[in-house]
């Protein structure tokens, strides 16, 4: 075993202050003297300044608009279905063949050169010029709602009475 190697605890506690003189921290335990912030129950919070009405708040811009917390469609070009091989593409296909990173979020395919794919294809959305594309190759677009994950957690057996 190596010094470095060692796994050694902390071994000095807390110092717990406002215990009198003689423990070190007493008297005003480290909070120097009167003030705001010396005494207890009042919290300064970040945004304080000062005593006057005006937080620091006001001195940053409003933020316009808003995010939106939707998580967008992984996307598909046409010309990729090609090298998918298979007469039904899902969202499981695709994420075989690394097309998408997940088969367990929406998945869009759009336009991008041609395609020669004949395949029954079951996934959420589709450019319409793709599907156009898709049905005069004599393949079918299904549109169908995205898989939802098992739960990984393990059934326990409940025991009979």
């Amino acid at each position: 075993m190596k010094y470095n190697e060692l796994n050694v605890t902390k071994s000095t506690s807390k110092k717990r202050v406002g215990r009198g003189i003689s423990a070190g921290g007493g008297k005003t335990a480290g909070r120097g003297t009167k003030g705001q912030r010396s005494r207890t129950g009042k919290k300064l919070g970040p945004t304080f300044n000062g005593g006057s009405h005006e937080h620091n708040l006001s001195g940053l811009p409003k933020l316009r608009g808003f995010k939106s917390k939707r998580v967008p469609a992984q996307v598909v070009y046409s010309d990729e279905l090609d090298n998918v091989k298979g007469a039904k593409i899902d969202n499981f296909t695709l994420f075989n063949a690394g097309l998408i990173a997940t088969p367990y979020h929406t998945v869009k395919i759009i336009a991008r050169g041609d395609t020669t794919s004949k395949a029954t294809i079951e996934i959420a959305a589709m450019s319409a010029s793709v599907q156009k594309q898709l049905e005069k190759n004599g393949g079918k677009f299904v549109k169908t709602a995205v898989p939802l994950q098992k739960s990984t957690k393990v059934k326990e057996d409940k025991p009979e009475k």
